[in-house]
């Protein structure tokens, strides 16, 4: 008797793969092997062509050259509907399922099981999708609405309904980074259960904690080059970070030390029931403090009470020695005080408008002469900042036409503009490239170097022992610890927000 030693085919394979848009070549040598049963990490730059890979893969564009092949047959998808026939699926970070059916429907959607008469069989729908989210090991309710469910549930939905459509290649791009850490932690047990059961998964992400807890493979891009392909046990964040960007780790924080000048701000006894208590500290001029600490445990909260957006039951907040009256966003403006949102999106840009009107939105009073405002002046005024910025994109374009790293740099413009005294930036750096992060790190310790006092909320913990001259840890709506760069290691910063020894104030 003969055996087959043959090894496997892979589940998926990319070899030489090019696509370009007119003169603009977005992909020249793109490779990728997936392996059945395995977790494979795909890394780069924005732009290195993640994300044409990624297209291409989904049956969204056709590569220029190249091979593409499933399970070792070549595949040429015209429609993201063939990549779908054929077993691909990908799930992106913020779903689109239909608000107003149930989880059962949005999983069958146009190929909802039948019964007698060519009826849809709703008991068949409702059993099939029990028994998914039990191979899934989650407990979610097939008749209830989608709308509502949180961002976490709706990616599980949708990786059910890739798994109801026998998907054996499952894209997840970026798909951690609008969920908590509970969150964050079910979508990996899932994801490793369903390697387990033999599925290929790619997973894209710029969290290197997350790709080195969770993939087996990684894989690295740049500009529009496949690099190279290490097993997760054999390299490291830093070898990785070199081949990304050309530069050693120790680059994305180039925090210079800058002189300590007066308080800027000064917080005394801020309350708000059930949302934080207790909370003192002071930023001076020149300073970078970071606010530490779990999701959900009160730092945006602070900073938004801080700026007026939100009201507080008691407490004082005072901008060089002046009192700052309670929810008036305005006066704070006024004041001197800028601040730059988590969710840069909804909250940040107008993402219909050009890159200058969303550059300039801060100044709309100072630029407008008789309540009309000069469209030369407002480019003039945005060119200034972009430039300082280095904002890549045209100021006509609109600005949900760049890349993440671009628009939080318009962000940062609009509010820079505004010349304050104290910055407030929320996760500065979430959803944006390695090479992009070390800009805007950059950008911060500059604008410290000019004597602007600077709060950081993060939950990346090496952008703040990197970026900080003081951590301050929230838990639970209280400040815990408030640790001199010196003093702040992971340990201090984690025992701190955890609830592990001592309390420090």
């Amino acid at each position: 008797m003969t055996t087959n030693t043959e090894p496997a085919a892979p589940a998926l394979e990319l070899t030489a793969v090019a696509k370009s848009f007119g003169a603009v070549v977005a992909l020249s040598d793109g490779e990728l092997r997936l392996d059945s049963g395995s977790i494979h990490a795909l890394v780069g730059e924005n732009g290195a062509g993640k994300s044409t890979l990624v297209k291409i893969i989904a049956g969204l564009y056709r590569p220029d050259r190249g091979e593409y092949r499933l399970g070792g047959s070549p595949v040429d998808f015209h429609t993201t509907a063939q990549a779908k026939d054929a077993g691909v699926a990908v799930i992106y970070q913020e779903p689109t399922l239909f608000p107003d059916l149930t989880v059962a429907e949005n999983i069958f959607v146009g190929r909802q099981p039948r019964g007698r008469f060519g009826l849809i069989d709703r008991a068949a729908m409702r059993l099939q999708s029990r028994q998914l989210f039990a191979q899934l090991g989650v407990p979610i309710d097939p008749d209830r609405l989608a709308e509502g469910l949180s961002i976490a549930d709706q990616q599980i939905i949708e990786i059910a309904k890739a798994i109801s459509m026998d998907a054996r290649v499952l894209i997840m791009d970026e798909p951690t980074a609008a969920l908590s850490g509970v969150e964050v932690e079910r979508l990996f047990t899932v994801a490793r259960s369903l390697r387990d059961q033999g599925a290929a998964i790619l997973f894209i992400s710029h969290r290197f904690d997350e790709v080195f807890s969770l993939c087996d493979r990684i894989t690295v891009m740049r500009d529009g080059q496949y690099i190279a392909t290490h097993a997760t046990g054999e390299t490291t964040v830093d070898a990785i970070v070199r081949e990304m960007v050309g530069r050693d780790i120790a680059q994305l924080f180039p925090k210079v030390a800058a002189p300590i000048g007066e308080v800027v701000l000064r917080v005394t006894d801020l309350q708000s029931a059930g949302v934080f208590r207790d909370v003192s500290f002071e930023v001076r001029a020149g300073e970078i403090v970071a606010f530490s600490g779990l999701v959900g445990a009160g730092r945006t909260e602070i900073a938004r009470a801080v700026f007026g957006i939100d009201r507080y039951d008691s407490g004082r907040v005072e901008l060089l020695g002046a009192p700052l009256r309670p929810g008036d966003p305005m006066a704070a403006i006024d004041a001197g005080i800028a601040f730059v949102p988590e969710d840069r999106r909804k909250q940040g840009l107008v993402m219909d408008l050009s890159v200058a009107r969303n550059a300039t939105l801060t100044l709309r009073h100072v630029l407008a002469r008789l309540g009309i405002i000069s469209g030369a002046r407002e480019h003039r005024e945005a060119a200034r900042w972009t430039r300082r910025l280095q904002v890549k994109g045209s100021l006509d374009a609109e600005v949900s036409t760049l890349s993440g790293g671009n628009q939080q740099k318009v962000v940062l413009a609009k509010w820079l503009a505004t010349e304050p005294r104290l910055l407030i930036v929320d996760e500065p750096t979430r959803g944006i490239d390695i090479g992009t992060k070390a800009e805007v790190h950059r950008l911060l310790s500059d604008l410290a170097g000019r004597g602007i006092a600077i709060i950081m909320i993060s939950s990346e913990l090496p952008e703040v022992l990197g970026m900080a001259d003081r951590v301050i840890v929230v838990r639970e709506g209280a400040i815990t610890a408030q640790l001199d760069r010196a003093d702040a290691t992971p340990e201090s910063v984690m025992r701190a927000a955890t609830a592990v020894g001592e309390d420090a104030r």
